[in-house]
């Protein structure tokens, strides 16, 4: 896999095919939205769906965790599909979720689907966290050095005849917007006006997750 990057308030990140982002002067690595249990969580309602997504996105965790070797992981909220979603996990979930703790500092950022997280699932939960110029939180606020999640942001590019629709990070180089990790997030597309408060005139890049590297294209490029 080649070796993108994304700068935000010239801080320089790894950005990574799984759509996590490291910050190798700090070791910090950063995930957004794992919404963990979403499958038990649509089952309650009827609606079934395989029940591994919570095996998958702790596995590519534990993949890109193996790549990097962070000192600290921030999840940036919505790590839980919803309120009571980590009382689903199972035993050998929770253990996978401890092993990845060990010996490393672990922060639960609080989103909008588990504002509420427990205290023992291991490390601490916070807001927000800021650290030299940059801020993470879930909910995007469009402060200049914020990384944040929730709206999963992806994009369509056509080229050569084709078209293709990727999970991206969305990025003016003063902020940035996190992809959903979780195996069973969805996305939202970067056209839509929620990125456009954010990021005015289609000011920024999508940077999408391809099959071997990260690819820079401008929003205006991106239907």
């Amino acid at each position: 896999m080649r070796v993108s990057t994304v700068t935000i308030s010239d801080v320089t990140f790894a950005a990574d095919l799984s759509g996590a982002l490291f910050w190798e002067e700090q070791r910090l690595l950063v995930v957004s939205d794992l919404h963990l249990e979403k499958g038990s969580s649509f089952a309650t309602r009827g609606v079934l769906l395989p029940p591994y997504d919570t095996v998958a996105t702790l596995g590519r965790l534990a993949a890109v965790i193996s790549r990097h070797d962070p000192r600290t992981v921030i999840a940036l909220g919505d790590s839980f599909h919803d309120r009571t979603a980590h009382e689903r996990l199972s035993p050998d979930d929770r253990d996978a979720v401890a092993a990845l703790q060990t010996g490393r500092d672990w922060i639960w950022i609080s989103g909008n689907h588990d504002p509420m997280l427990p205290r023992d699932l291991g490390g601490t939960v916070a807001d927000e966290v800021a650290i030299g110029p940059i801020t993470f939180r879930h909910e995007p606020t469009g402060a200049r050095g914020e990384i944040a999640g929730h709206l999963h942001p992806k994009a369509r590019v056509s080229a050569r005849g084709r078209s293709m629709e990727r999970r991206c990070f969305a990025s003016d180089g003063m902020r940035a917007v996190m992809p959903a990790f979780g195996a069973y997030a969805g996305g939202l597309s970067i056209r839509d006006l929620a990125f456009a408060k954010i990021f005015p005139a289609n000011g920024f890049v999508a940077h999408l997750l391809g099959d071997r590297r990260v690819h820079a294209i401008a929003a205006s490029r991106c239907s």
